[in-house]
């Protein structure tokens, strides 16, 4: 049989297959809301791309910006740093410029 996958599906596949991925290997599973994300790096929920990959590399100190998708997830491992408590966590560990040393 052939499977035909459209809209939606095509977007909902790679999530469930990381879902199965964390759920096998008895891993939290967090979701966020674009704009929370948005709201936790760039200070407004209504950021566009642009401002998210700014924010994104200043924050970690890259020394370029990613690209949009990498920005993205790198602003929800941000968010996610935020809503648990984990940003001074981080900023007192051995983080820095973006690298672990």
């Amino acid at each position: 049989r052939d499977l035909v996958v459209t809209g939606v599906q095509t977007c909902a596949l790679p999530i469930c297959a990381a879902m199965v991925a964390c759920v096998t290997n008895d891993l939290e599973i967090h979701e966020y809301a674009a704009r929370q994300i948005k709201q936790s790096v760039v200070g407004t929920g209504a950021a566009n791309k642009q401002q998210v990959q700014h924010m994104v590399t200043a924050l970690l100190g890259l020394s370029a910006e990613p690209a949009e998708d990498a920005a993205d997830g790198l602003a929800a491992a941000l968010c996610h740093c935020h809503t648990q408590g984990l940003a001074g966590a981080l900023a007192a560990s051995r983080f820095s410029a973006g690298r672990l040393r």
